[in-house]
Order: structure tokens, then C-alpha cells, then sequence
């Protein structure tokens, strides 16, 4: 369970801050008085989305047991009904039929058992071979230790899994001298995956001393769990795994995989979420069932500086087995980037999902928005031939779609790269570089991309855009999001990210799909290989006074290839 002391918390669509320990977060006790300001700042809110997942107002966190239950898809989160800010959290509930448009309804799980009494964390569902959901979730006792409980429907047959039940032997799973774990870090139990000796199998993050851990339990019934002698995996120096992931990827093709499917036709995913710098990684690697041991392919790298999800503001992700769809599907929190106060203000605070795949390479994930999400599109708009040569120095405006609220899909070709600028040897962190190389810092071959959420004299926007580099032997592609002039207002965090897209551009087009949605920026390059999502608020580009801007400020033409825009209908979110 993640959490933020200073910004706000949102859902990504498929789709960062704060870590989670009691002490770290505000927590007010007396929160009528952001109730009241909850309900009249819903009149004009220029920032909230449209179609990304949020709920009417207040605090959101980590996205909780995603799944997919008769046919309706089922997402609880971690929320807060008194205000805007972390605190008094429970299970919120929303059901929807296309992963889009989403109806709320009354918290899930909320403290009342003594497992629980002090905060309902984050936590994972499992359908039971019998089809019936169960939910493991993180509770704090009365002496603020982290354990682990049980709920299950009141009714199989309600389709909305309105009412749930605790069970009686809650907590199942805590933390003791004997075993050795930290009663201050063991949360966040993953979705449980049932072995070929009908063992029941769970993760749970913790650390030991700095030593990060996925703990394993094993269980006959899922009632009564035993602690394995060794943890599936662990690394030391990473400090405190959150919100661990645990699951198959086939080696072929797109499609998902329950799961519990073991076996030579998948490889194994661990994704955790560092407590110490608030990023996730992944690894892809191989589990050894009869030892229950996960181990990392050779060259994978096991820290914030490996492979992620998304190089921007997304942390506490959680996937799910889309059995209707038969695919991979992956939730994370988009949160704020404005003041606590501002959030207070706003009185709400925090997305869409995204599907997710083993790359052709078997070396990286791909994700792409969820194909519902295309329903939304309206006013399609391209760029006409005598356009599509993109000169150094120029700027194209793409009209006719609400900026605001766009879905933008462009490609670039390049068909001269004697003007890339060398990569030097210690130009080895693509944040660093982004943040010392942005859009404003003309190139050879590069920057070139997109201005979003744009004014119209562009002294606000986002910029999301590519660099070629000569390397060794190689083009490299830097990929940025660069939020250093999204708002006028100082207070905002405006962090810009970058990451080094796997695309030989000598044999490969240049793609950027961007997701615009009022104050997100969700960004999508090389088809799926890098993904960035910004959180901005503009304080000019706002409503129908923000624009959208094809620009390069290297030295060097660039083709456009293609360029589809889209406005995007607003989704029903209450």
C-alpha cells in the first residue's frame, strides 16, 4: 500500500511518489471542513480527467484486487471518503463492462475486525478454482503491526460483489519474532497462484534489515498459511519491496495467461515497488516451482536503475488475467503533482488500463492502452502531405481536436543521421539527460516530437519528444517528457523523465502515441516499449485555451510519417 504525505493520489490508465509507513503520512482527524470544499470545487475543475479512471472527489492510492467477475470488471482502491488527503482508508469499489466507463459503489472493506481496526491496505484478489473470488489484503492491528486477512462475497451471485465478508481467523498471515519479519514492513500480498501439488502460493513484500524480500507462503485451503523456508526471491540493498507482482507471460504472441499456468511455454515476471526511491521495476526470469525459487535472467538488473512499467508518475501497480479477453492487464497510481494545498482545494485527488505482453526480443514487457479505449475517439484529424516534411526549427499546430482531451498517434522517419550528436561514456542516466538536454535545447537530430497542453504562445506546455545519439556501433534514442514549462505555477513538481527507447531508427519508424486527459499525459513509444506518464497543471493551457504542437528544434529535417488525432469523449466515471 502506497502512500503521499505532500501530493495527491490518481489511477493511471494503465497506469508516483511517497512511501507507505504510518508516521510518513498527514493525517487529519478532523476533515469536515474538506468535505464541504470536496463538493463545490466539482463545479470547475479544469484538471480533472475525462477519461481516465478517477473517483468524484477525494484521496486515491494503489489500485487493489483488479479482476473480472461474470463478466463485469471489478477494481477496489485505496481511498479516503473524509478528504483529500491520505488518511481514514478503505476499500472503494467500481465495476464497469469495458474497463472505461465505471459505476461506483459502497466501500468493500473498511475497518471492523481487530486485524484491521487501525487501516485496510492494499491487497489482491484470486478466483478460486470454483470461480469464487476471495481477497487477501493488508490490516493494521492495535499495535500497528502489518497483517495479512481474508474477505470473501456475501453472494456469489450478485455480479457487483456488493457486500464482502471478513473471516473469523483473521489475520492469517503476521509477522513474528521466530520468522524474522519487520511488523512494519509485511504488506501487500499479491494475486495467489495454485502449484501442480495443489498448494496455494502467495507473495508478500518485506525487508530485512535492507534487504528486499517476496516472502512466500504456501496453504492447502487458503485459510491456514505456512511461511516457505526461503522467500521466492530477494535482493540486498534495495530496502523495502511494496506492492510486489508475481506472474506468467507466454513466450508467444499477445495473449495472457492465468495466473497459476507453469510450464515451459511462459517465462515469470517480479515487479516490486522500492519503498526508498519510489519507482518500480521488473524482471523477466524463470521459477522453479519444485524449489519455489524465482531467478532473474542473466543481465537483468535488479534496481530502480532496471527495466519499469513507466519512467513517470506511476507506482504501486498491480496486474490482473483478463479471462474474458484472454489478456494481461495492468492498473497503476498516477498521483498528484500540485501542493497539498492545492489538492485540499481541488478536493479530490489521486487511470486507464493498459495490456501488457513479453516483448519478440523475451527481454522486455510492451504495453498498450486497452483497445476499449479507441470507443472513445471522436473528430479524427491527420496532417496533410505538404506538411509531413518537419524542418529544423518549425512548429506545426494540430487543429481540430480538443486538446484537452486528445488521443494522439504519430510516427517519425529519419532519413539522415550524419548530424546526431555523439553519446558520451557517462551519459548513462536518461532522466539526467532529459533534464540536461529538454525541449528548448536545440540538437542535431532532435528534439522532435509533441507539444501538449500547450498555450498558444507555448510559454506552457509538456513536451514529449525523441534525441538520436551516435553511440558505439549504434543509434541510441532518448525518449523524454519534459514538464519544465507545463505550468506558470512554481509550486507544482514539474520533474521531467526520460528513458532509452530499444529502436534502431536506421530500420525502424520513430513512434509516439500520446494520451492527453486535462492533466495527464500519458506517453507511449517504440509501440509500447518505453512508457512515460506527467501529471501537469497548467495555469494558461487550460479547457479549449490549450493547443497541440508537432515541433523540431533539432538542426536536421525529420519525415512524418503518420499522424492520427483523435478528441476523446468523456468516459462515465460516477
Amino acid at each position: 500500500m502506497a502512500s503521499n504525505s505532500s501530493l495527491v493520489g490518481f489511477f493511471l490508465f494503465l497506469a508516483l511518489f511517497f512511501g507507505h509507513g504510518i508516521a510518513s503520512h498527514h493525517v487529519y482527524k478532523d476533515l469536515q471542513t474538506f468535505q464541504h470544499i470536496s463538493a463545490a470545487a466539482d463545479q470547475d475543475q479544469p484538471y480533472r480527467t475525462g477519461y481516465h479512471f478517477q473517483p468524484p472527489r477525494n484521496w486515491i492510492n494503489d489500485p487493489n484486487g483488479p479482476m473480472v467477475y461474470k463478466g463485469l470488471y471489478h477494481l477496489f482502491y485505496q481511498y479516503n471518503p473524509k478528504g483529500a488527503v491520505w488518511g481514514n482508508i478503505v476499500w472503494a469499489h467500481s465495476t464497469s463492462k469495458d474497463l472505461v466507463n465505471w459505476t461506483p459503489h459502497d466501500p468493500a472493506i473498511y475497518p471492523s475486525q481487530p486485524s484491521d481496526i487501525n487501516g485496510c491496505w492494499s491487497g489482491s484478489a484470486t478466483i478460486l478454482p470454483t470461480g469464487k473470488p476471495v481477497i487477501l489484503y493488508t490490516g493494521i492491528n492495535p499495535q500497528n503491526k502489518q497483517v495479512q486477512n481474508l474477505a470473501m462475497p456475501k453472494n456469489i451471485s450478485d455480479p457487483y460483489l456488493k457486500e464482502w465478508t471478513k473471516s473469523p481467523k483473521n489475520p492469517l498471515m503476521q509477522p513474528t519474532v521466530q520468522n524474522q519479519i519487520n511488523a512494519s514492513s509485511f504488506r501487500d500480498p499479491t494475486t495467489a497462484w495454485l502449484g501442480p501439488d495443489k498448494y496455494w502460493r502467495v507473495v508478500i513484500g518485506n525487508k530485512l534489515n535492507r534487504e528486499g524480500r517476496a516472502i512466500l507462503y504456501k496453504s492447502k485451503d487458503f485459510l491456514n498459511w505456512v511461511q516457505a523456508k526461503t522467500p521466492l526471491h530477494s535482493v540486498e540493498g534495495n530496502g523495502m519491496w511494496e506492492c510486489p507482482d508475481f506472474f506468467p507471460v507466454s513466450i508467444n504472441g499477445q495473449n495472457g495467461v492465468d495466473t497459476s499456468v507453469i510450464g515451459q511455454s511462459v517465462k515469470h515476471v517480479l515487479k516490486v515497488s522500492l519503498d526508498d526511491t519510489k519507482h518500480e521495476y521488473y524482471t523477466i526470469g524463470s521459477y522453479d516451482i519444485a524449489k519455489d525459487v524465482y531467478s532473474p535472467d542473466k543481465g537483468s538488473v535488479e534496481s530502480d536503475l532496471g527495466l519499469r512499467y513507466d519512467y513517470g508518475k506511476f507506482y504501486a501497480s498491480k496486474t490482473f488475467f483478463d479471462s474474458v479477453k484472454n489478456r494481461r492487464i495492468l492498473w497503476g497510481w498516477i498521483n498528484e503533482s500540485s501542493s497539498q494545498a492545492d489538492d485540499i482545494k481541488k478536493g479530490w485527488a489521486g487511470a486507464i488500463p493498459r495490456k501488457i505482453w513479453l516483448g519478440k526480443s523475451g527481454k522486455q514487457l510492451i504495453q498498450w492502452p486497452i483497445v476499449e479505449i479507441e470507443k472513445q475517439r471522436a473528430n479524427h484529424v491527420t496532417i496533410p502531405k505538404t506538411k509531413k516534411l518537419l524542418k529544423g526549427g518549425s512548429v506545426i499546430e494540430i487543429s481540430g481536436v480538443t486538446a484537452e482531451q486528445a488521443d494522439v498517434d504519430i510516427s517519425f522517419k529519419i532519413s539522415d543521421f550524419e548530424k546526431a550528436e555523439e553519446l558520451k561514456p557517462s551519459w548513462t542516466n536518461p532522466q539526467l539527460l532529459c533534464s540536461q538536454k529538454g525541449a528548448s535545447v536545440k540538437g542535431g537530430l532532435g528534439p522532435f516530437g509533441l507539444l501538449v497542453l500547450a498555450s498558444k504562445d507555448r510559454k506552457e506546455n509538456t513536451a514529449v519528444f525523441f534525441r538520436i545519439f551516435k553511440g558505439q556501433n549504434k543509434y541510441v534514442v532518448l525518449m523524454c517528457s519534459d514538464q519544465s514549462r507545463s505550468s506558470l505555477n512554481e509550486d507544482n513538481d514539474k520533474t521531467t523523465y526520460g528513458a532509452f527507447l530499444d529502436v534502431d531508427p536506421r530500420h525502424e519508424k520513430l513512434s509516439l502515441r500520446s494520451l492527453i486527459d486535462h492533466s495527464i499525459v500519458e506517453s507511449f513509444g517504440g509501440g509500447g516499449k518505453v512508457c512515460i506518464t506527467a501529471r501537469v497543471y497548467p495555469t494558461l493551457a487550460i479547457n479549449s485555451n490549450a493547443h497541440l504542437y508537432v515541433f523540431n528544434n533539432g538542426s536536421e529535417a525529420v519525415q512524418i510519417e503518420k499522424l492520427n488525432a483523435w478528441s476523446m469523449k468523456k468516459a462515465k466515471l460516477t
